[in-house]
Protein backbone atom coordinates (compact mmCIF):
# COMPACT_ATOMS: atom_id res chain seq x y z
CA UNK A 1 0.00 0.00 0.00
CA UNK A 2 1.47 3.39 -1.00
CA UNK A 3 1.54 6.46 1.24
CA UNK A 4 -1.02 8.18 -0.99
CA UNK A 5 -3.38 5.20 -0.64
CA UNK A 6 -2.94 5.20 3.19
CA UNK A 7 -3.78 8.92 3.36
CA UNK A 8 -6.97 8.37 1.26
CA UNK A 9 -8.13 5.52 3.54
CA UNK A 10 -7.57 7.46 6.84
CA UNK A 11 -10.78 8.81 8.32
CA UNK A 12 -9.24 11.22 10.92
CA UNK A 13 -6.27 13.56 11.38
CA UNK A 14 -3.01 11.73 12.06
CA UNK A 15 -1.15 12.33 15.33
CA UNK A 16 2.00 13.33 13.47
CA UNK A 17 0.12 16.09 11.64
CA UNK A 18 -1.78 17.17 14.76
CA UNK A 19 1.52 17.48 16.68
CA UNK A 20 2.42 20.48 14.49
CA UNK A 21 -0.39 22.45 16.14
CA UNK A 22 0.23 21.28 19.68
CA UNK A 23 2.31 22.93 22.41
CA UNK A 24 4.82 20.52 23.92
CA UNK A 25 5.34 20.12 27.65
CA UNK A 26 9.03 20.82 28.34
CA UNK A 27 11.27 20.30 31.34
CA UNK A 28 13.82 22.78 32.52
CA UNK A 29 17.33 21.82 31.37
CA UNK A 30 18.65 18.76 33.21
CA UNK A 31 22.27 18.23 34.31
CA UNK A 32 23.95 14.92 35.15
CA UNK A 33 26.61 16.56 37.34
CA UNK A 34 24.20 17.81 40.01
CA UNK A 35 24.55 15.94 43.32
CA UNK A 36 22.75 16.38 46.67
CA UNK A 37 25.88 18.12 48.08
CA UNK A 38 25.16 16.89 51.60
CA UNK A 39 28.29 18.50 53.03
CA UNK A 40 27.07 21.96 52.07
CA UNK A 41 23.63 21.15 53.50
CA UNK A 42 24.65 19.82 56.90
CA UNK A 43 27.65 22.04 57.62
CA UNK A 44 26.90 25.04 59.87
CA UNK A 45 27.89 28.27 58.10
CA UNK A 46 29.67 31.19 59.69
CA UNK A 47 28.95 34.44 57.85
CA UNK A 48 31.95 36.74 57.81
CA UNK A 49 31.71 40.52 57.87
CA UNK A 50 35.27 40.61 56.53
CA UNK A 51 36.95 38.13 54.21
CA UNK A 52 39.18 36.53 56.87
CA UNK A 53 38.37 34.05 59.67
CA UNK A 54 40.95 33.76 62.45
CA UNK A 55 41.00 30.62 64.60
CA UNK A 56 42.58 31.40 67.98
CA UNK A 57 43.84 28.34 69.86
CA UNK A 58 45.83 27.45 72.92
CA UNK A 59 49.51 27.07 72.22
CA UNK A 60 50.14 23.63 70.78
CA UNK A 61 52.95 21.45 69.54
CA UNK A 62 51.70 19.88 66.30
CA UNK A 63 54.35 19.90 63.56
CA UNK A 64 52.70 18.84 60.34
CA UNK A 65 50.96 15.83 58.83
CA UNK A 66 53.07 13.33 60.80
CA UNK A 67 54.32 11.60 57.64
CA UNK A 68 57.75 11.51 55.98
CA UNK A 69 57.39 11.81 52.22
CA UNK A 70 59.55 9.89 49.77
CA UNK A 71 60.18 9.99 46.04
CA UNK A 72 61.25 7.24 43.65
CA UNK A 73 64.14 7.94 41.31
CA UNK A 74 64.62 6.55 37.83
CA UNK A 75 66.68 3.66 39.18
CA UNK A 76 63.71 2.52 41.26
CA UNK A 77 65.33 3.56 44.54
CA UNK A 78 63.21 5.48 47.03
CA UNK A 79 64.61 8.66 48.58
CA UNK A 80 63.45 10.50 51.68
CA UNK A 81 62.41 14.14 51.17
CA UNK A 82 64.98 15.81 53.43
CA UNK A 83 62.76 18.67 54.64
CA UNK A 84 60.11 16.19 55.76
CA UNK A 85 62.49 14.88 58.41
CA UNK A 86 61.35 17.91 60.40
CA UNK A 87 58.29 15.83 61.28
CA UNK A 88 60.58 14.27 63.91
CA UNK A 89 60.48 16.77 66.76
CA UNK A 90 64.16 16.82 67.70
CA UNK A 91 65.15 17.28 64.02
CA UNK A 92 62.70 20.10 63.34
CA UNK A 93 65.23 22.92 63.82
CA UNK A 94 68.18 21.43 61.97
CA UNK A 95 69.59 23.29 58.99
CA UNK A 96 68.68 21.96 55.55
CA UNK A 97 72.21 20.71 54.69
CA UNK A 98 72.22 18.56 57.83
CA UNK A 99 68.80 17.14 56.99
CA UNK A 100 70.03 16.35 53.49
CA UNK A 101 73.00 14.47 54.94
CA UNK A 102 70.66 12.36 57.04
CA UNK A 103 68.32 11.75 54.11
CA UNK A 104 71.18 10.37 52.02
CA UNK A 105 71.94 7.80 54.71
CA UNK A 106 68.70 5.83 54.32
CA UNK A 107 68.98 2.29 52.94
CA UNK A 108 66.14 0.59 51.07
CA UNK A 109 64.97 -2.96 51.70
CA UNK A 110 62.03 -5.16 50.74
CA UNK A 111 59.97 -7.13 53.25
CA UNK A 112 57.63 -9.96 52.25
CA UNK A 113 54.10 -10.23 53.54
CA UNK A 114 53.96 -11.79 57.00
CA UNK A 115 57.61 -11.13 57.81
CA UNK A 116 58.83 -9.26 60.86
CA UNK A 117 60.25 -5.79 60.16
CA UNK A 118 61.48 -5.19 63.71
CA UNK A 119 60.97 -7.15 66.94
CA UNK A 120 59.83 -5.79 70.30
CA UNK A 121 62.52 -5.39 72.91
CA UNK A 122 65.34 -5.16 70.37
CA UNK A 123 67.58 -2.09 70.71
CA UNK A 124 66.30 0.57 68.31
CA UNK A 125 69.42 0.90 66.19
CA UNK A 126 67.52 2.16 63.14
CA UNK A 127 64.77 4.57 62.17
CA UNK A 128 62.23 2.98 59.81
CA UNK A 129 60.20 4.80 57.15
CA UNK A 130 57.50 2.82 55.32
CA UNK A 131 57.60 3.69 51.60
CA UNK A 132 54.95 1.28 50.32
CA UNK A 133 52.70 -1.40 51.75
CA UNK A 134 50.84 -1.85 55.01
CA UNK A 135 52.16 -3.10 58.36
CA UNK A 136 50.92 -3.59 61.92
CA UNK A 137 52.40 -2.48 65.21
CA UNK A 138 51.80 -5.25 67.75
CA UNK A 139 52.69 -5.67 71.41
CA UNK A 140 52.04 -8.07 74.26
CA UNK A 141 49.01 -7.03 76.28
CA UNK A 142 48.66 -6.72 80.03
CA UNK A 143 47.70 -10.40 80.37
CA UNK A 144 49.98 -11.86 77.72
CA UNK A 145 47.63 -11.58 74.78
CA UNK A 146 48.71 -10.32 71.36
CA UNK A 147 47.49 -6.70 70.99
CA UNK A 148 47.22 -4.62 67.82
CA UNK A 149 48.63 -1.15 68.54
CA UNK A 150 48.15 0.51 65.14
CA UNK A 151 48.02 -0.07 61.40
CA UNK A 152 50.61 1.93 59.46
CA UNK A 153 51.17 2.68 55.80
CA UNK A 154 53.01 4.88 53.35
CA UNK A 155 54.91 7.72 55.03
CA UNK A 156 54.66 6.41 58.59
CA UNK A 157 57.90 6.11 60.57
CA UNK A 158 58.87 4.25 63.76
CA UNK A 159 60.14 4.55 66.44
CA UNK A 160 61.77 7.99 66.62
CA UNK A 161 61.99 8.22 70.44
CA UNK A 162 63.51 4.77 70.84
CA UNK A 163 65.92 5.48 67.95
CA UNK A 164 67.03 8.75 69.53
CA UNK A 165 67.61 7.30 73.00
CA UNK A 166 68.81 3.82 72.01
CA UNK A 167 66.11 2.24 74.14
CA UNK A 168 64.36 -1.06 73.25
CA UNK A 169 61.56 -1.05 70.69
CA UNK A 170 58.22 -0.85 72.58
CA UNK A 171 56.42 -2.98 69.98
CA UNK A 172 57.08 -5.26 67.04
CA UNK A 173 56.16 -4.39 63.45
CA UNK A 174 54.89 -7.07 61.04
CA UNK A 175 54.32 -6.63 57.31
CA UNK A 176 50.70 -7.25 56.30
CA UNK A 177 51.51 -6.82 52.61
CA UNK A 178 54.77 -6.63 50.69
CA UNK A 179 56.53 -3.55 52.06
CA UNK A 180 59.29 -1.25 50.93
CA UNK A 181 61.18 0.15 53.91
CA UNK A 182 63.89 2.79 54.28
CA UNK A 183 66.17 2.55 57.34
CA UNK A 184 68.62 5.02 58.86
CA UNK A 185 71.32 3.79 61.24
CA UNK A 186 71.48 5.44 64.66
CA UNK A 187 75.23 5.90 64.24
CA UNK A 188 74.62 8.69 61.72
CA UNK A 189 72.40 10.52 64.22
CA UNK A 190 75.06 10.29 66.93
CA UNK A 191 77.80 11.51 64.59
CA UNK A 192 75.64 14.49 63.69
CA UNK A 193 74.88 15.18 67.36
CA UNK A 194 78.62 15.29 68.11
CA UNK A 195 78.95 18.17 65.64
CA UNK A 196 75.70 19.95 66.62
CA UNK A 197 75.50 20.87 70.35
CA UNK A 198 71.83 21.90 70.04
CA UNK A 199 70.87 18.48 68.70
CA UNK A 200 72.94 16.78 71.41
CA UNK A 201 71.08 18.77 74.07
CA UNK A 202 67.72 17.67 72.68
CA UNK A 203 68.77 14.02 72.59
CA UNK A 204 70.03 14.21 76.16
CA UNK A 205 66.71 15.77 77.22
CA UNK A 206 64.83 12.91 75.59
CA UNK A 207 66.96 10.44 77.50
CA UNK A 208 66.10 11.98 80.87
CA UNK A 209 62.50 13.06 80.31
CA UNK A 210 61.32 10.16 78.18
CA UNK A 211 58.90 10.43 75.25
CA UNK A 212 56.69 13.47 74.97
CA UNK A 213 53.30 13.19 76.60
CA UNK A 214 49.92 13.10 74.92
CA UNK A 215 49.00 16.66 75.89
CA UNK A 216 49.47 18.64 72.70
CA UNK A 217 48.72 21.99 74.35
CA UNK A 218 50.54 23.99 77.00
CA UNK A 219 49.19 22.62 80.31
CA UNK A 220 47.07 24.62 82.72
CA UNK A 221 48.34 24.04 86.26
CA UNK A 222 45.56 22.95 88.63
CA UNK A 223 45.18 21.46 92.09
CA UNK A 224 42.42 19.10 93.21
CA UNK A 225 41.60 16.70 96.02
CA UNK A 226 43.68 18.61 98.54
CA UNK A 227 42.85 19.38 102.17
CA UNK A 228 43.96 22.12 104.50
CA UNK A 229 45.43 25.36 103.18
CA UNK A 230 48.13 24.51 100.63
CA UNK A 231 49.44 27.13 98.24
CA UNK A 232 47.44 26.91 95.02
CA UNK A 233 49.29 26.66 91.71
CA UNK A 234 49.53 29.78 89.60
CA UNK A 235 48.83 29.49 85.92
CA UNK A 236 47.67 31.17 82.75
CA UNK A 237 46.30 30.02 79.40
CA UNK A 238 48.83 30.57 76.63
CA UNK A 239 47.69 31.29 73.09
CA UNK A 240 49.32 30.73 69.73
CA UNK A 241 51.40 33.71 68.68
CA UNK A 242 50.39 33.36 65.04
CA UNK A 243 46.89 31.87 64.87
CA UNK A 244 45.76 30.50 61.56
CA UNK A 245 43.67 32.72 59.33
CA UNK A 246 41.35 31.48 56.60
CA UNK A 247 40.75 33.78 53.64
CA UNK A 248 37.62 33.13 51.65
CA UNK A 249 38.38 31.19 48.49
CA UNK A 250 36.68 32.00 45.21
CA UNK A 251 35.17 30.08 42.30
CA UNK A 252 34.28 32.21 39.27
CA UNK A 253 33.16 32.06 35.67
CA UNK A 254 31.77 34.41 33.01
CA UNK A 255 28.47 33.24 31.55
CA UNK A 256 27.69 34.49 28.03
CA UNK A 257 24.22 34.60 26.47
CA UNK A 258 23.53 36.04 23.02
CA UNK A 259 20.84 38.72 23.06
CA UNK A 260 19.12 37.03 20.11
CA UNK A 261 18.56 33.97 22.28
CA UNK A 262 17.25 35.88 25.29
CA UNK A 263 15.05 38.14 23.08
CA UNK A 264 13.17 35.75 20.81
CA UNK A 265 13.64 32.26 22.33
CA UNK A 266 12.52 33.10 25.84
CA UNK A 267 9.14 31.40 26.06
CA UNK A 268 8.12 29.30 27.85
CA UNK A 269 11.45 28.89 29.67
CA UNK A 270 13.56 31.93 30.51
CA UNK A 271 16.85 31.21 28.71
CA UNK A 272 18.98 33.47 30.91
CA UNK A 273 17.51 32.07 34.11
CA UNK A 274 18.11 28.50 32.90
CA UNK A 275 21.73 29.29 32.03
CA UNK A 276 22.31 30.97 35.39
CA UNK A 277 20.75 28.10 37.33
CA UNK A 278 22.91 25.40 35.77
CA UNK A 279 26.06 27.51 36.08
CA UNK A 280 25.30 28.13 39.75
CA UNK A 281 24.89 24.38 40.25
CA UNK A 282 28.32 23.81 38.69
CA UNK A 283 29.86 26.45 40.97
CA UNK A 284 28.36 24.79 44.04
CA UNK A 285 29.69 21.41 42.93
CA UNK A 286 33.18 22.89 42.57
CA UNK A 287 32.78 24.59 45.95
CA UNK A 288 32.10 21.29 47.71
CA UNK A 289 35.05 19.63 45.97
CA UNK A 290 37.41 22.44 47.01
CA UNK A 291 36.19 22.37 50.62
CA UNK A 292 37.21 18.71 50.80
CA UNK A 293 40.28 18.52 48.55
CA UNK A 294 41.93 21.96 48.35
CA UNK A 295 45.62 21.57 49.39
CA UNK A 296 45.49 24.58 51.76
CA UNK A 297 42.07 24.74 53.41
CA UNK A 298 40.51 21.47 52.24
CA UNK A 299 39.31 19.29 55.11
CA UNK A 300 41.16 16.24 53.83
CA UNK A 301 44.50 18.08 54.02
CA UNK A 302 43.97 19.59 57.47
CA UNK A 303 43.68 16.48 59.63
CA UNK A 304 46.14 16.06 62.49
CA UNK A 305 48.38 12.96 62.47
CA UNK A 306 46.69 11.62 65.60
CA UNK A 307 43.33 11.77 63.82
CA UNK A 308 44.35 9.48 60.95
CA UNK A 309 43.31 5.82 61.03
CA UNK A 310 44.22 3.14 58.50
CA UNK A 311 42.01 0.19 57.65
CA UNK A 312 43.17 -3.10 59.10
CA UNK A 313 42.55 -5.22 56.02
CA UNK A 314 41.63 -2.74 53.30
CA UNK A 315 37.84 -2.98 53.28
CA UNK A 316 36.01 -0.66 55.69
CA UNK A 317 34.81 -2.81 58.57
CA UNK A 318 32.72 -1.96 61.66
CA UNK A 319 35.96 -2.21 63.65
CA UNK A 320 37.54 0.49 61.48
CA UNK A 321 34.62 2.87 61.91
CA UNK A 322 34.64 2.18 65.66
CA UNK A 323 38.32 3.13 65.72
CA UNK A 324 37.52 6.34 63.85
CA UNK A 325 34.79 7.12 66.37
CA UNK A 326 37.39 6.93 69.15
CA UNK A 327 39.21 9.84 67.48
CA UNK A 328 36.09 12.03 67.04
CA UNK A 329 34.15 10.89 70.10
CA UNK A 330 32.90 14.28 71.27
CA UNK A 331 29.48 14.57 69.62
CA UNK A 332 30.28 13.17 66.16
CA UNK A 333 27.83 14.50 63.57
CA UNK A 334 28.27 12.40 60.42
CA UNK A 335 30.57 10.27 58.29
CA UNK A 336 31.30 11.50 54.76
CA UNK A 337 32.23 8.83 52.22
CA UNK A 338 32.18 7.92 48.54
CA UNK A 339 29.10 5.86 47.60
CA UNK A 340 31.38 2.94 46.71
CA UNK A 341 32.92 3.09 50.20
CA UNK A 342 29.47 3.07 51.83
CA UNK A 343 28.54 0.04 49.72
CA UNK A 344 31.78 -1.70 50.74
CA UNK A 345 31.00 -1.01 54.40
CA UNK A 346 27.51 -2.44 53.92
CA UNK A 347 28.99 -5.64 52.48
CA UNK A 348 31.31 -6.02 55.48
CA UNK A 349 28.37 -5.55 57.84
CA UNK A 350 26.37 -8.17 55.94
CA UNK A 351 29.30 -10.57 56.12
CA UNK A 352 29.43 -10.20 59.90
CA UNK A 353 25.67 -10.31 60.37
CA UNK A 354 25.45 -6.82 61.87
CA UNK A 355 23.32 -4.81 59.44
CA UNK A 356 23.65 -1.06 60.04
CA UNK A 357 20.59 0.87 61.07
CA UNK A 358 18.77 3.15 58.64
CA UNK A 359 18.16 6.80 59.50
CA UNK A 360 16.14 9.29 57.48
CA UNK A 361 17.55 12.70 56.56
CA UNK A 362 16.35 15.16 53.92
CA UNK A 363 13.55 12.72 53.08
CA UNK A 364 15.96 9.91 52.11
CA UNK A 365 17.23 6.80 53.93
CA UNK A 366 20.91 6.59 54.93
CA UNK A 367 23.05 3.87 56.43
CA UNK A 368 24.36 4.72 59.91
CA UNK A 369 26.86 3.25 62.33
CA UNK A 370 26.47 3.69 66.09
CA UNK A 371 23.74 6.20 65.30
CA UNK A 372 26.02 8.37 63.13
CA UNK A 373 24.80 8.65 59.50
CA UNK A 374 27.04 7.93 56.51
CA UNK A 375 26.48 10.69 53.96
CA UNK A 376 27.53 9.96 50.37
CA UNK A 377 29.59 12.30 48.21
CA UNK A 378 31.49 11.77 44.99
CA UNK A 379 33.98 14.53 45.95
CA UNK A 380 36.07 12.04 47.99
CA UNK A 381 37.98 10.67 45.03
CA UNK A 382 38.75 7.05 44.31
CA UNK A 383 42.51 6.68 43.87
CA UNK A 384 43.20 4.25 41.02
CA UNK A 385 43.34 3.99 37.25
CA UNK A 386 40.41 3.17 35.03
CA UNK A 387 42.19 -0.02 33.87
CA UNK A 388 42.63 -1.46 37.37
CA UNK A 389 40.55 -2.11 40.45
CA UNK A 390 38.61 0.93 41.70
CA UNK A 391 41.41 1.57 44.18
CA UNK A 392 41.18 3.29 47.55
CA UNK A 393 39.43 6.26 49.06
CA UNK A 394 38.93 7.95 52.46
CA UNK A 395 36.08 8.20 54.95
CA UNK A 396 35.75 11.40 56.98
CA UNK A 397 34.10 11.79 60.37
CA UNK A 398 33.49 15.22 61.82
CA UNK A 399 31.93 17.20 64.60
CA UNK A 400 30.35 20.45 63.41
CA UNK A 401 29.51 23.91 64.72
CA UNK A 402 31.32 26.75 66.46
CA UNK A 403 29.66 25.96 69.79
CA UNK A 404 31.05 22.41 69.65
CA UNK A 405 34.54 23.46 68.47
CA UNK A 406 33.84 21.55 65.30
CA UNK A 407 34.02 22.03 61.54
CA UNK A 408 32.33 25.08 60.03
CA UNK A 409 31.77 26.44 56.57
CA UNK A 410 32.74 30.03 55.85
CA UNK A 411 31.02 32.49 53.54
CA UNK A 412 30.51 36.28 53.38
CA UNK A 413 27.60 37.81 55.24
CA UNK A 414 26.64 39.83 52.18
CA UNK A 415 28.02 40.40 48.70
CA UNK A 416 26.79 42.81 46.01
CA UNK A 417 24.31 41.35 43.50
CA UNK A 418 23.84 38.28 45.69
CA UNK A 419 21.71 35.56 44.10
CA UNK A 420 22.27 32.94 46.82
CA UNK A 421 24.20 33.07 50.10
CA UNK A 422 27.82 33.63 49.14
CA UNK A 423 27.09 33.61 45.39
CA UNK A 424 26.76 36.74 43.29
CA UNK A 425 25.64 37.33 39.70
CA UNK A 426 26.85 40.60 38.22
CA UNK A 427 25.82 41.80 34.75
CA UNK A 428 28.87 42.92 32.74
CA UNK A 429 27.00 44.47 29.81
CA UNK A 430 26.63 43.72 26.11
CA UNK A 431 29.67 43.58 23.84
CA UNK A 432 29.98 44.49 20.15
CA UNK A 433 28.89 40.97 19.16
CA UNK A 434 25.55 41.43 20.95
CA UNK A 435 26.55 38.94 23.68
CA UNK A 436 25.54 39.65 27.28
CA UNK A 437 28.07 38.59 29.93
CA UNK A 438 27.40 37.72 33.57
CA UNK A 439 30.17 37.40 36.16
CA UNK A 440 29.26 34.60 38.58
CA UNK A 441 31.26 34.34 41.80
CA UNK A 442 31.08 32.02 44.80
CA UNK A 443 33.03 32.83 48.00
CA UNK A 444 33.63 30.05 50.53
CA UNK A 445 36.05 28.19 52.79
CA UNK A 446 36.03 25.65 55.63
CA UNK A 447 37.79 25.39 58.97
CA UNK A 448 38.26 22.78 61.69
CA UNK A 449 38.45 24.73 64.95
CA UNK A 450 40.41 22.10 66.91
CA UNK A 451 42.32 19.01 65.85
CA UNK A 452 39.86 16.41 67.17
CA UNK A 453 36.94 17.94 65.26
CA UNK A 454 37.69 15.75 62.23
CA UNK A 455 39.23 12.36 61.57
CA UNK A 456 39.86 10.22 58.52
CA UNK A 457 39.90 6.50 57.75
CA UNK A 458 42.54 6.05 55.07
CA UNK A 459 43.27 3.39 52.45
CA UNK A 460 39.65 2.27 52.19
CA UNK A 461 39.40 -0.40 49.48
CA UNK A 462 36.04 -0.68 47.73
CA UNK A 463 36.50 -3.71 45.48
CA UNK A 464 36.11 -6.62 47.93
CA UNK A 465 33.05 -8.84 47.49
CA UNK A 466 32.05 -11.97 49.40
CA UNK A 467 30.17 -15.19 48.69
CA UNK A 468 27.55 -15.73 51.38
CA UNK A 469 26.41 -19.24 52.36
Amino acid sequence: MTTETAQQSRESLSTSAARNLATTTKTVPQMLGITPRYLLRVLPWVELEAGVYRVNRRRGFILGDGLISTSTEGDGQARVIAEDLREIGFLSRLDSPLLSALAQGFVQSEVASGELIVDAGAPAGQLYVLVAGRAEKRATGEYGQDALVAVIGEGDFFDADAWATGSPMPYRVEAVTECTVLTLDRRMLLELADREPALRAQLDALGTEGPAGNDRERPIELSSGHTGEPYLPQTFVDYEDCPREYELAVAQTVLKVHTRVSDIFNSTIDQVRAQLRLTAEALRERQEWEMINHPEFGLLHNIAPTQRVRTRRGSPTPDDLDELLTRVWKQPAFFLAHPRAIAAFGRECTRRGVPPQIVELFGSPFLSWRGVPLLPTDKLDLQGSANSAPGTTNILLMRVGEDQQGVVGLRPAKVPDEAEPGLSVRAMGVDLQAITSYLMTSYFSAAALVDDAIGVLQNVEVSSYHDYP
